[in-house]
């Protein structure tokens, strides 16, 4: 085989599709799907098989032909692995000649070493008239091969079955290359040709893009989408981490990937399976449409940008694989308020992030979108004001009714638009979570690793970490105030200030922050006043809140230098001290230099750090300046929810009670069941800060909680949920509650979950309540469930195990459902010696068989639930499960292989169902006759 090891190490994104095909003679193939290669049906001669090999490979592959075409001489070849990338289909929609198409292959006169075979490439224009009458696609090359003459060998040999790209999209194959055109043309097959055929379908995958309709050739796209990506890159594969560049780092910016962690998501949806929490990358895979609802700080914002950086590079993992070569197109909301402009059209998307890019081609995003390879990144619906929101909804579905294909992620906070608010446009909601125990330790690990790259040193890093790793385990109040990555990160920054000192409330938690920022940073580096500005913490925070207020009272996140400048020539007069030492350009200089807090998002428009801080300061300006009855006027708006609470912080005695009986007024007063809910929330969140309120107040707020309960959806739930173990004391017993209710009460007794909430759900679980508890197990001790919840369970309810910890401890129940990636030792050991009757195996990507089913008593196991388990198609072990009576098995994503049935054929009552694969390639399905479904 060294005759035919293509040269290169590395392919491009030009080759890394086309191979080098041995069959008969040596050709050019294609790949139609990354383990499916089209050629030319001669290259093989008849044989079975063929070796293929490409730069972009490391070792030459041996391929099975699965399918072959004679009359049209094209054929289909499949390897047991991923091959590479294949390019997107299309198709001839015109009679014009198609110019700067090319073709890309392997040719006799493209060889090195004398003999081993090369990659060559041709320009050369489609002509779609000229074999029309024989349904032929016909090239034109536009200069004729180097060598050759009319009678001898084609040096063009060696290019059967390479592909004919326009504008990098498969058009067909070469086929041959006629007598009496000097070597200049080349006769092709179609595409829209070899997919007509029926047997060819079925061996792609059923979501595949069907071809984009070519009418000309635009040849200044591709290296702009190359420039694009590397624009996108340089946008956004760099963030801020907090209190790492505060502390001394020279690059205030960090890699992405360093900060990055995978966040915990789950559904939206009560009930469905779906609403065990996975990490965001598997569910976004699934789900082309997702609308995703996050607290501030849950790092909304910073997977939008990690998406866009690695979708733009190809460097997504197995898992989003999918969205790899995707252009994405970031549409941050907030700039669009700051700048006053409007809802981009597809020609403004590729420019309304700030990308240093020059103008695209015209057409050029349309015809992106139109392809379907777009990625539509929607980030801030929330920072769109509510009487606005419906236009931008508008703009959003008509965008994606105009480009049906595209895949989009949108962002908001938890409540800001209604559920199901994006339905109509087949968006799937998820809800980020907040971090676990272990998440935040991964996020503590991160973020020292990341300050070790620092350019102060510090020799205490390594103690610093081990300590606040501990405080995290030992300290529960303190874990729960680190469940968002800003937070944790805010943790993470004062604790190594403070050398292992931190405080205890979320209020203290931001003052402390702001002071770090706004004075000590600078103190203990010894930097003076380098631009000739010193501010005190207090200046700096009056300027700032300033700045704050008048953004939360216009709605706004982000703003431009004019109206900072504005808004700092309005208070200055009132600070003599700080105006005597420069004009307000120089004290907006100083402001985003040395605060911290402020930071360009594009040129001249800027924007807090995070949008917690912003609405921490403007809470404190409307406290400090008598005007929290001016907050409250605007309790009806989502956007000020945040601030209202953050105020209660900065209340005195006095105006506490003037805050708390206002939310109470404003939750009185309005018929919105989900508002007034969100208002007494609100309204218990502040009084639980007062260290004194009236007892007559107290009272207020209690039986303003408990008139919204039983809550009556999701939303309401999660509101209540805020409150933790103050609204346990509130709820109805299970005698009290009616059958209606019952739901949304136990919903929100495991959504507070933990220790407190266990004599609840135990009292749910005794009046025989328990089955709704269980897929549950994660939000209770374990063994505290395992001994107090589980013995309640029915026999068909089905325990969800999702961690080792929780197998380990798993009680005596027949019905078990484990979801996640769990190795097969893992599972004999938990499962040996149980009696089972139903099992389930859930998004599981390593397991490839159930061996470990031996060491299981499945005598009387009836039930098999196997879904999302890519690499489970081994079902040999299942021939011994004698009274298996039902067996379901769906998201086998390897869809390129088989599925082998005939181990069920000795079990005669087994019924069996089989989705999302192709009946094709399941063995031994005639035997199982009626009894085998598939969807």
């Amino acid at each position: 085989m060294s005759d035919f090891t293509p040269a290169g190490a590395a392919g491009t994104a030009a080759t890394t599709a086309v191979l080098a095909v041995l069959g008969e003679q040596q050709g050019t193939g294609v790949l139609l799907t990354p383990t499916l290669v089209l050629t030319s049906a001669h290259v093989l001669g008849g044989a079975r098989s063929a070796t293929a090999a490409a730069p972009h490979m490391a070792v030459p592959g041996r391929l099975s032909v699965v399918w072959s075409d004679d009359r049209l001489d094209a054929a289909l070849l499949r390897s047991g692995h991923r091959l590479g990338t294949p390019p997107l289909f299309s198709a001839l929609a015109t009679d014009r000649p198609i110019p700067g198409c090319e073709i890309v292959g392997f040719p006799r006169v493209q060889r090195y070493e004398g003999r081993k075979p090369d990659v060559d490439q041709f320009t050369g224009t489609v002509l779609p008239m000229a074999g029309l009458l024989r349904h032929t696609l016909t090239v034109e090359l536009d200069h004729p091969p180097v060598t050759g003459t009319e009678d001898g060998p084609s040096p063009l040999a060696g290019l059967s079955g390479a592909p004919v790209l326009a504008d990098g999209r498969l058009l067909g194959i070469v086929r041959a290359v006629p007598r009496g055109r000097g070597h200049r043309r080349l006769e092709c097959v179609p595409l829209t040709a070899v997919l007509a055929d029926e047997e060819v379908r079925r061996w792609l995958p059923p979501d595949v893009a069907p071809p984009v309709r070519i009418t000309g050739t635009h040849p200044h796209d591709r290296p702009y989408e190359e420039e694009y990506a590397e624009a996108v890159g340089a946008f956004y594969r760099r963030t801020r981490i907090f209190g790492l560049d505060e502390l001394g780092k020279r690059a205030s910016q960090w890699d992405l990937d360093t900060a990055y962690l995978s966040l915990e998501a789950a559904s939206r949806t009560p009930g469905s399976p779906d609403r065990v929490p996975q990490r965001i990358d598997d569910l976004l895979a699934s789900r082309p449409r997702v609308l995703l609802r996050g607290d501030a700080g849950a790092g909304k914002t910073t997977l939008v940008w990690w998406l866009a950086a690695h979708a733009a590079a190809g460097t997504l993992g197995p898992n989003l694989a999918e969205l790899n070569g995707l252009v994405p197109f970031v549409v941050p909301l907030r700039t669009l308020r700051a700048r006053g402009n409007g809802y981009p059209s597809p020609a403004e998307l590729a420019r309304v992030s700030g990308l240093m890019i020059d103008p695209a081609p015209e057409g050029w995003a349309g015809r992106v979108l139109n392809a379907g390879r777009g990625l539509l990144l929607v980030d801030g619906l929330d920072e769109v004001p509510a009487e606005e929101r419906e236009a931008a909804h508008t703009w959003l579905s008509q965008l994606l009714a105009r480009y049906p294909r595209t895949r989009c992620v949108a962002t908001v906070r938890p409540f800001a638009v209604a559920p199901d608010w994006l339905g109509s446009e087949q968006f799937e909601e998820l809800t980020l979570l907040p971090l676990r125990d272990a998440d935040i330790q991964a996020f503590v690990a991160a973020w020292h690793a990341a300050a070790r790259l620092d350019g102060d040193p510090d020799r205490n890093l390594t103690d610093l970490e081990r300590d606040l790793a501990q405080q995290f385990r030992h300290n529960r109040a303190l874990a729960d105030l680190a469940r968002t990555p800003l937070l944790c990160a805010v943790i993470c920054a004062l604790h190594r200030l403070r050398e292992g000192f931190l405080p205890e409330t979320r209020w203290a938690l931001y003052s402390s922050a702001l002071h770090l920022l706004l004075g000590v940073r600078d103190e203990q580096r010894g930097i003076g006043t380098p631009d000739g500005i010193g501010m005190t913490v207090d200046e700096h925070t009056e300027l700032l809140q300033r700045l704050a207020a008048w953004l939360v009272r216009g709605g706004q996140t982000e703003f431009t230098r004019e109206q900072a400048l504005h808004q700092l020539a309005r208070a200055l007069p009132g600070m003599p001290r700080v105006a005597a030492q420069g004009a307000p350009e120089q004290i907006l200089t100083h402001l985003l230099n040395r605060s911290g807090l402020l930071q360009e998002r594009t040129d001249d428009v800027f924007q807090f750090a995070h949008r917690t801080f912003q609405d921490f300061l403007a809470a404190k300006e409307l406290v400090e300046d008598d005007q929290l009855k001016e907050a409250l006027r605007h309790a009806h708006d989502q956007q000020w929810h945040d601030v209202l609470l953050l105020a209660a912080g900065h209340c005195t005695r006095r105006d506490l009670p003037t805050l708390v009986e206002g939310l109470l007024t404003a939750g009185s007063a309005t018929r919105k069941r989900d508002l007034k809910t969100t208002l007494y929330v609100l309204a218990a969140l502040a009084a639980q800060h007062a260290a004194w309120l009236d007892g007559a107040l107290h009272g207020r707020v209690r039986k303003a909680v408990k008139s919204v309960i039983p809550p009556r959806n999701t939303e309401q739930v999660g509101q209540l949920a805020r409150l933790g173990g103050y609204v346990l004391p509130l709820l109805p017993g299970p005698a009290e509650v009616s059958r209606e209710a019952i739901g949304t009460i136990v919903h929100l007794v495991f959504t507070i979950g933990g220790r407190e909430a266990l004599p609840y759900a135990r009292a749910f679980a005794e009046a025989g309540e328990a089955d709704r508890f269980s897929g549950v197990w994660s939000q209770f001790p374990l063994e505290a469930y395992a001994r107090e919840i589980a013995p309640h369970l029915t026999a068909d309810a089905p325990i969800m195990v999702t961690g080792v910890e929780q197998l380990r401890h798993l009680p005596d129940h027949p019905s078990v459902h484990l979801y996640g990636d769990f190795e097969a030792p893992e599972l004999l050991s938990g499962l040996s010696g149980r009696r089972l009757r139903f099992l389930g195996i859930s998004q599981n990507t390593r397991l490839t068989d159930l061996g470990f089913l031996s060491g299981v008593d499945c005598a009387q196991l009836t039930g098999l639930y196997l879904a999302r388990c890519p690499r489970l198609t081994d079902l040999t072990a299942v021939a011994r499960l004698s009274a298996l009576a039902y067996l379901r098995v769906g998201g086998v994503q390897d869809s390129t292989g088989t599925l082998d049935l005939t181990p069920l054929h000795d079990l005669p009552h087994v019924i069996v169902n089989i989705t999302s694969f192709p009946r094709k390639r399941i063995l031994g399905a005639a035997a199982l006759g009626d009894r085998l479904t598939v969807e």
